[in-house]
């Protein structure tokens, strides 16, 4: 898909994931915890600073962020699509805070100066962006002398069956061939190899990059289905788009193979993430 059609198709399904995002805040930052505080604590913010998350969706850690700041910091929460802006707003007023502005802005054309800018978080974003590097090479531009950024995305396929297993079950159920593994997706830099890459061709230098381990807990089938529907982007999108019986089938299907991820009546599914801190 050209890239303006990719950044338009990206955007709507961002904007119909932001309930699902909201309503399942509390679960996501919970089994994600040691993702979002490995970013944080990489990118060690001091008070006074000015700290941006990209794609915050929700907001959780950039909010984590902001109470290292001080009442002299602050936090710009971003995200282009304008409901996961308004959500990331509304948890922080509930947990009172202060430091924030919240914006609505392009990863990959940022309306910001040169060199204004601290530190960087972004969770989950840049493997999803139509330019990653464009956006990072963005990221760089508004860094100022001695600015870091920390990001996470998603690592290799077979050790995120959460995710690799409804996308290999659609893509079977349609016909469909895989996809690039470079063009825009979940694991679009699963390689650090990748990831390396699009660091040094923006001016970047990576100073850790660490596998950290997660896990997705769900109660029931249904409360994974719910969230491989209303939360998991562009898989979410496809299924809702299926006839209601391929659905069924796709779901079956899906149920078949995570049955290896079962506890009790529940399930635990295994992720793992690549935390880079670079400069």
């Amino acid at each position: 898909m050209p890239g303006e059609d990719y950044r338009e198709a990206s955007l709507r399904i961002w904007e119909e994931m932001a309930a699902g995002w909201e309503g399942d805040r509390q679960s996501v930052w919970d089994d994600s915890r040691r993702v979002g505080e490995w970013l944080v604590d990489a990118l060690a913010p001091q008070p006074g600073e000015t700290v941006m998350e990209l794609a915050a969706g929700v907001g959780d850690t950039g909010l984590a962020a902001s109470q290292r700041l001080g009442p002299e910091g602050k936090l710009i929460s971003t995200d282009f699509s304008q409901p996961m802006v308004d959500a990331a707003q509304r948890r922080a007023g509930e947990l009172g805070v202060s430091n924030a502005e919240f914006r609505t802005l392009d990863a990959e054309r940022m309306d910001l100066d040169d060199a204004s800018i601290d530190g960087v978080l972004c969770r989950w974003g840049y493997m999803l962006m139509a330019d990653p590097a464009a956006a990072l090479a963005e990221t760089r531009r508004v860094l100022d002398d001695g600015g870091r950024v920390a990001f996470s995305v998603w690592g290799d396929p077979e050790q995120n069956p959460w995710a690799s297993i409804p996308a290999r079950v659609l893509l079977e159920h349609r016909g469909a061939a895989p996809p690039d593994p470079y063009s825009p997706g979940i694991f679009a830099m699963a390689s650090e190899a990748r990831t390396r890459e699009l660091l040094a061709g923006a001016g970047l230098e990576p100073s850790r990059m660490e596998n950290v381990e997660m896990a997705w807990r769900f109660d029931s089938l249904d409360a994974y289905w719910h969230f491989v529907t209303d939360l998991a982007g562009a898989v979410a999108m496809s299924v809702r788009a299926l006839p209601e019986e391929d659905q069924s089938a796709v779901r079956d299907e899906v149920e078949r193979r995570v049955e290896p991820y079962a506890e009790g009546a529940g399930y635990r599914l295994p992720g793992i993430c690549l935390n880079v801190l670079a400069a």
